[in-house]
């Protein structure tokens, strides 16, 4: 008797079948299971934030969820950002923009936070995009430069 579930997830627009053990945590079946390396597995508490990925549009720590608990919702990780002609989605071309990227490994879950940021409120201030982030950690201290990205993606909405 298998305890793997066989689940169809939409990730990224796309429908993937995976089977998965009961226990596994959704971090490590987009991680190792589809190849989906933006998505880290850091802390496996949820409150790092490199895990981070958005579940019918709200941010989640992956590392908290259950693949079985997610099938039929949809997931977004960084890789599923980009314009359909391949170009840098906004928040991520200011990211690249003021290099706030320094060792990187962070990066895709604040990128999708702020997204999702912009998504629910698209007037954000600098202050509610920085609250928003407050469940995000940077281990190498690009705060600045995130916070430059954010401060020009503001100014760009209101431009």
């Amino acid at each position: 008797m298998s305890s793997n579930s066989q689940l169809t997830l939409s990730v990224n627009g796309n429908h993937v079948t995976v089977e998965v053990p009961a226990d596994e945590a959704l971090v490590h079946t987009l991680r190792d299971r589809l190849g989906l390396r933006s998505v880290r597995p850091t802390c496996g508490l949820g409150i790092c934030g490199t895990c981070t990925v958005q579940l019918d549009g709200v941010v989640v720590s992956s590392c908290l969820l259950l693949t079985v608990q997610v099938s039929g919702r949809s997931i977004r990780t960084s890789e599923g950002l980009t314009n359909d002609d391949g170009s840098l989605s906004r928040v991520q071309q200011a990211f690249v923009d003021n290099g706030a990227y320094q060792c990187a490994y962070c990066i895709p879950g604040m990128v999708m936070t702020v997204e999702a940021c912009f998504a629910e409120s698209p007037n954000a201030s600098v202050e509610e995009v920085r609250e928003y982030l407050a469940g995000n950690l940077c281990r190498c201290g690009t705060y600045v430069s995130i916070l430059e990205a954010v401060t020009e993606l503001v100014k760009g909405e209101r431009e």
